[in-house]
């Protein structure tokens, strides 16, 4: 197999797809059929998405080239061609980005009476506000720094907005200095211009244009003969060695405070600064022209979500969802009692989140529940999750907590958790050295009636209620002994670092997760040189790990059809001839986040569905805690199957991976349909059905086999 299949045209490179991704999030932005905001929501986070891309793939690849590192990757690109391709792309796209923002979305919102101000468009009242807020509120907080031969380039923060001046001063007119402010974080970015409301319109000035109108206050007796904007990406990962490291907390402590500080990978600059500008702010942040990107104001895009918040432009966004209970829980239940008679598959955000928090909550205050025990990889800032154990912990019930302090850019606010959970007497673990505890469970024991039960909950997302509202997840309930046990049974591994010693019914990484998932499609190969049924379908958020890849190619020669759901990278090149001709790969972007991972195997006409935390690439299979669970309720099955023809029925969001590494919009040939659109509506009908008592009428989906 690894012979037939390890050619590098049979790859896409990994940095690539995901430039790809999030050119898709840019389509979404350009979409006139999306409400206005909604269009300026995903133009924001497009830009948020770069952003972390800079911080964390840009920056390891830039480390690659700095160390002499010309290793290929599967795709066959070595460090500085993927870096150039980043470059191309990246320009692209931006170039995109403000094409969209300058000729459709900010035109669109004058339209409808939302003015983003310059600080020359501003009336002489706005001016006189202006300086009054200026000085009232803002220039106390401001810090100038001169930048000449006695003052060096000061350190500036990540990712913030800054001005750069040239100067001229009096007593030396020889020599042009420079000052440098920058844009504080603790105030607002955007300001609401007084008089606004919805007759006039709003006017809305950003802070930074504000302080560009009043810089004569800051910079007193100096000639300022230009003012230009820039930002800085730096390096932001962490570079921890755990296994020296004696104590882990304070260690991420430590190496938190140094993200801020790290390394420049990219400039951004105003268009129309001038080049001896450009090359100072390059040589002081030890970059070169590749690293810097001109684009027009606004430089930060996220300064404008705001706007897409405002209360008065609730016309402008989609129709707020409310998440639904589902029939058997509606009314209030014993879930305890509920879960006892049958397993529940809920999903978010169509079904609401709220159930989970309800169920803590309960066993927190549940004279029969002995413990609780979960795992957290990310939660909410004032979270209802870790309220609800430090109230167990308070009534005395044995609470254990297994943070991940290392969850990318949560690190710092699962610390602070960490150390008001230890207060309150949880006991606080931070998982096994080397690996990341990114699966999600919940386990409560309680003393039923008939003796001691374990009530567990698997999910494929976090327990993090504000993004619950926002991602598509899967969550279940249960109370099957042989789940149940193994679930206790890996706890105890997480908590006590016994040794593995198999499970039956989970899959669980980094212990044979990889193997597990090879062995089912292997099966799958089996059965259709055995004249069995096959099929494969995954939906997932990402694919890169190369064996599974090749492995799939193996199933696809076979004659295996293959259904890809996978929102985000994928390496996988589908329509190969005699390679992967069998294998289609849709991407959906929608509304919400699709987060969910869902695997089916169809097992020779026995169908086998999975769900869990797990995406396929190697840093789930083997450095990271990882739980794939089973689903073997008939009625849950039939739920998942649902789920999956939807998406695969989808002809509005989804765009299909061309060989060559690019998407298409799938354009309907028939009645168009959204999968994300057909759940709710299909909640609501169910939320109607329930307060009616009448019956739901029937939405029918093709298939998934014809």
């Amino acid at each position: 197999m690894t012979s037939l299949f390890n050619k590098a045209e049979y790859f896409i490179n990994r940095e690539l797809s995901w430039l790809e991704f999030n050119a898709r999030v840019l389509e979404e932005a350009a979409d006139p059929k999306q409400p206005l905001l909604e269009r300026l929501r995903f133009l924001c986070i497009f830009s948020s998405n770069l952003d972390e891309f800079f911080e964390i793939r840009v920056a390891g690849i830039k480390q690659q080239i700095e160390n002499g590192n010309e290793e290929q990757t599967a795709d066959g690109l070595t460090p500085l061609e993927v870096f150039e391709g980043i470059e191309k792309r990246t320009r692209e796209l931006v170039e995109t980005q403000y094409k969209i923002w300058n000729e459709e979305i900010n035109p669109a919102l004058k339209e409808h009476g939302i003015f983003l101000c310059n600080h020359k468009e501003l009336s002489q009242p706005e001016l006189v506000w202006c300086k009054n807020y200026f000085d009232k509120e803002i220039f106390p907080v401001l810090t100038p720094l001169a930048v000449d031969s006695s003052h060096p380039f000061p350190q500036l923060v990540n990712k913030c907005l800054n001005l750069i001046l040239t100067l001229k001063r009096p007593h030396n007119f020889h020599s042009v200095n420079f000052g440098i402010v920058q844009i504080p974080r603790i105030l607002p970015r955007l300001i609401t211009l007084p008089g606004n409301n919805a007759q006039t319109g709003f006017r809305f000035i950003l802070l930074s244009e504000l302080i560009v109108n009043f810089l004569d206050s800051l910079f007193p007796g100096d000639e300022i003969q230009a003012v230009n904007f820039f930002r800085i990406t730096r390096n932001s990962e962490l570079y921890i060695d755990e296994e020296e490291a004696e104590n882990l907390l304070q260690t991420v402590e430590e190496e938190l405070k140094k993200r801020n500080r790290g390394n420049a990978v990219r400039l951004e600059i105003e268009a129309n600064c001038p080049k001896e500008l450009e090359k100072i702010l390059l040589n002081a942040l030890h970059l070169d022209y590749r690293d810097s990107y001109r684009n027009p104001d606004p430089l930060n895009f996220l300064h404008l979500l705001s706007i897409c918040n405002h209360e008065a432009f609730a016309h402008l966004r989609d129709r707020p969802w409310t998440p639904v209970i589902p029939a058997e829980l509606s009314g209030k239940p014993d879930l305890f009692e509920v879960i006892r008679k049958e397993d529940i598959l809920l999903h978010h955000p169509f079904e609401s989140f709220g159930i989970i928090v309800d169920l803590l909550q309960k066993a927190a205050v549940d004279p029969a529940v002995l413990g609780i025990r979960m795992t957290l990889y990310r939660t909410s800032g004032d979270s209802p999750i870790v309220h609800a154990l430090i109230r167990a912990a308070q009534n005395g019930k044995q609470v254990t907590a297994l943070v991940e302090i290392k969850a990318r850019f949560d690190e710092e606010n699962n610390i602070l958790w960490a150390k008001r959970m230890e207060e309150a007497g949880i006991h606080v673990l931070y998982g096994i050295v080397g690996l990341k505890t990114h699966c999600k469970m919940l386990e409560i024991i309680r003393k039923d009636q008939d003796g001691i039960r374990l009530y567990v909950h698997l999910a494929t997302g976090n327990y993090h209620p504000s993004t619950a509202r926002l991602y598509t997840d899967l969550s279940l309930l249960t109370t099957n002994e042989e789940i149940t046990k193994e679930v206790a049974t890996l706890f105890n591994i997480l908590t006590g670092l016994s040794r593995f010693h198999g499970v039956k019914k989970l899959i669980v990484s980094p212990f044979n997760m990889a193997r597990r998932i090879k062995e089912l499609i292997q099966r799958e190969i089996e059965n259709t040189k055995e004249g069995k049924k096959s099929r494969i379908i995954a939906k997932i958020n990402a694919l890169v790990d190369e064996d599974i890849i090749q492995l799939l190619y193996a199933a696809s020669s076979a004659g295996v059809k293959i259904d890809l759901i996978v929102r985000g990278i994928c390496c996988l090149r589908p329509g190969i001839p005699k390679v992967s001709e069998n294998i289609r790969v849709i991407s959906i972007v929608g509304r919400f986040l699709e987060h969910s991972r869902i695997f089916y195997f169809e097992n020779g006409g026995n169908p086998e569905f999975y769900s869990g935390s797990a995406d396929w690439m190697q840093r789930n299979f083997y450095r990271r805690i990882e739980i794939v669970f089973p689903i073997e309720d008939p009625k849950l099955k039939e739920k998942l199957n649902e789920i999956l023809n939807a998406y695969l029925s989808d002809n509005v969001k989804a765009r299909e991976l061309l060989p060559n590494g690019k998407y298409k919009r799938i354009k309907p040939d028939k009645e168009p349909f959204q999968a994300q659109l057909y759940f709710r509506d299909k909640a609501r009908k169910e939320q109607q059905r329930q307060s009616k008592g009448k019956e739901e009428s029937e939405i029918t989906i093709k298939p998934i086999h014809p």
